[in-house]
């Protein structure tokens, strides 16, 4: 893996994150809302370029979850501190080929 593409993996990574982020914290604000219909995000590997492709997608509706319009209020709390835990983790994805470039840089100087 070169460090060009584990630069674009990671950086694939942080925007599938936050993307998984934002998608969580709109189905909560949400919920209350009359005719809310929850987002889902729909994550596919690109393999040829490395990293994911992440994509918001409408939930589709099935019958009535028990405690509704809350029903999913625990997936998406933990869908939120999960997405902060992949972003730190495809951070450093980014941040390690920069650190060893720059060790290898200074052997050379």
């Amino acid at each position: 893996m070169s460090v060009t593409s584990a630069a674009f993996t990671g950086m694939s990574g942080m925007r599938a994150a936050q993307l998984r982020l934002d998608t969580a914290a709109h189905n909560v604000a949400n919920a209350l809302t009359p005719g809310f219909q929850r987002q889902v995000v729909n994550q596919t590997a690109q393999p040829g370029l490395g990293g994911v492709k992440a994509q918001i997608e409408r939930e589709p509706e099935v019958a009535s979850v028990a405690g509704a319009p809350f029903g999913h209020l625990a997936e998406d709390l933990i869908a939120q501190r999960m997405s902060v835990y992949s972003f730190a983790a495809n951070l450093r994805t980014v941040e390690t080929p920069d650190r060893m470039l720059g060790a290898l840089l200074d052997t050379k100087a």
